[in-house]
């Protein structure tokens, strides 16, 4: 059976590993493959997991249908289910009850134990504010609706201090790996989040699966020390070891790797100082990996192209690092986020004004091309 850690801010047993549900296996026409996603779901919980976490916008909205139907041959008091508001649709309260509604006859349930604000940054914060979003979850916790409160993060660590500050928390959900210790909340977070007793949900321990599967080069410390230990396992063992991560998420698509994850979180093993020195010399090997020294000071910019210089080159140095070409992809032509076509490189102009400014001294003009070469046949093979 799987650890469980104590909360003591709300007094509960939780397993460590939590079942993300976005990831579930899906059909060739993309609809979730509910043999194989329930198959999971039952070994995970025969196993001792009871933490599910899904979302409104998860599969298109089946995630939450889905989960609801696999979760109901248990009782009810023996696992806790996870679920988020999507603050960024949100116009007024009565939006807020509209979903939140959709939400519950989806689920079939009668109450959500952990209901987050969903991926708040900046923006949604302040629509968080705005429309009293905050007071209208304490209605909801009055009436037996939900049970916790909490919010999801992204953005940088000076918003996620002023959230959190914000209110009471019940417990956040941040984006924390051994390779993004300085990224958003971060490791700088994560010590407030500890300081102020607010307990910790942890989203992508492995970065998507880019620490999921190591460059050879780059995994020889670990293989090193436990040539039987997966690439995951480190990623989640690392994690894991911070006392103040009361769960870590796993999207998992394959039951190979609820195996791993379950090999993993039962009789947990923090990391000795070996294995924390090993770990340093992975994310050294990772860094040694970037395309070029882009510190994303953004001297460069604006660039009189209208070329996204940083984020170019931010997509590609990822992309050197972990070699994940479905991350590449989505932040080249896929995501929301992605970057628009008109501040793609090919728009440079080669006028030098970049790199009168580079503190780095960057050929940037050449990179650039490199860039779009690259990251376009990135994508071209992605979706072949």
């Amino acid at each position: 059976m799987v650890d469980k850690r104590h909360w003591d801010k709300l007094n509960l047993d939780i397993s460590i590993l939590g079942f993300g549900c976005m990831r579930f296996p899906v059909k060739e026409n993309g609809e979730i493959d509910e043999e194989k996603a329930e198959a999971m779901i039952d070994k995970a919980y025969a196993n001792g997991v009871n933490y599910y976490d899904t979302a409104y916008f998860y599969h298109n909205g089946a995630s939450e249908v889905a989960v609801g139907k696999f979760l109901s041959k248990y009782p009810r008091e023996s696992y806790y289910l996870a679920t988020k508001l999507p603050v960024m649709l949100l116009d007024s309260l009565d939006k807020a009850q509209e979903i939140f509604d959709e939400q519950m006859k989806r689920l079939g349930l009668d109450y959500i134990d952990f209901y987050l604000l969903h991926g708040l940054n900046k923006h949604t914060f302040d629509i968080t504010k705005n429309l009293g979003v905050i007071d209208f979850c304490e209605k909801l916790r009055k009436e037996g609706r939900i049970r916790y409160l909490g919010f999801s993060f992204h953005d940088s660590y000076d918003v996620f201090e002023e959230i959190l500050r914000h209110y009471n928390w019940d417990f956040c959900q941040i984006q924390l790996n051994y390779m993004d210790i300085d990224e958003q909340a971060g490791m700088k977070g994560y010590e407030l989040t500890k300081s102020l007793d607010i307990p910790l949900v942890i989203m992508e321990p492995a970065k998507g699966g880019s620490l999921s599967v190591l460059p050879e080069e780059v995994s020889a410390p670990l293989t090193k020390l436990d040539p039987a230990g997966s690439d995951t396992s480190w990623a989640m063992r690392w994690i894991g070891s911070l006392d103040n991560v009361k769960v870590v998420l796993s999207g998992m698509t394959e039951m190979a790797h609820l195996d791993d994850n379950l090999k993993t979180f039962t009789d947990f093993r923090p990391l000795s100082a070996e294995e924390q020195s090993a770990i340093e010399e992975v994310r050294a090997a990772f860094s040694r990996r970037v395309k070029n020294g882009c510190t994303a000071c953004r001297y460069c910019m604006p660039c009189p192209a209208g070329v996204d210089i940083p984020g170019n080159f931010m997509i590609w140095n990822k992309y050197g690092m972990y070699g994940n070409k479905r991350d590449a992809a989505f932040g080249w032509t896929g995501g929301p986020f992605a970057v628009k076509d008109e501040a793609k490189a090919k728009n440079c102009i080669e006028c030098g004004v970049c790199e009168d400014k580079c503190p780095q001294n960057l050929p940037i003009r050449e990179d650039l091309k490199k860039v779009q070469k690259e990251l376009d046949e990135v994508a071209a093979s992605f979706k072949r």
